[in-house]
């Protein structure tokens, strides 16, 4: 298998585990928090890139609202983490890069960015330009912290090197 064709197929297990994990979520203030989508887009980000891990939180999030298992709050609360994750970790080479990309995307970036969609979109007149930064830094500090110590886990065993050499090859 080349490695385009494994980082798809990586990709969409990703997808499929963040959609599985997503039937566990925590509501805190009008959102969903589902902090298994934050520990697949950081896994993703070290994993696969910027690219493949947006499309990993675009796809979990369209299954999701298919489903009924999402709200349209879930496109910019992964996809802003995923991507800004994986830009980091591409950037510094380092795990607290990624960690630190997918809690400010996705708490800060796109908390702000879930405003416009929540008043505008979802119809929801309560909603302010601050309302779901903090429900979304619940769940994406829940999320990157199995993540980090997962990675850390895989680093620290070589697993990790061998994973991401066989996805270079």
């Amino acid at each position: 298998m080349n490695s385009k064709t494994g980082k798809m197929v990586l990709t969409a297990i990703f997808a499929a585990v963040a959609v599985v994990g997503s039937t566990f979520s925590v509501p805190v203030f009008g959102s969903k928090c589902a902090p298994i989508q934050h520990l697949v887009n950081v896994l993703c980000a070290v994993l696969l890139g910027p690219w493949w891990g947006l499309a990993a939180a675009f796809i979990a999030s369209l299954v999701r609202n298919l489903t009924g298992l999402g709200t349209p709050l879930a496109f910019p609360g992964s996809m802003c983490g995923a991507l800004l994750a994986g830009l980091l970790y591409n950037r510094f080479k380092a795990l607290p890069a990624a960690c630190i990309g997918e809690v400010f995307g996705t708490a800060v970036i796109g908390g702000l960015l879930a405003y416009p969609i929540a008043a505008f979109v979802m119809g929801n007149t309560g909603a302010a330009l601050f309302t779901f930064v903090v429900p979304f830094l619940i769940s994406t500090a829940g999320g990157t912290l199995i993540a980090a110590i997962v990675l850390a886990a895989l680093n620290g065993t070589g697993v990790l090197k061998q994973v991401k050499a066989q996805l270079n090859a």
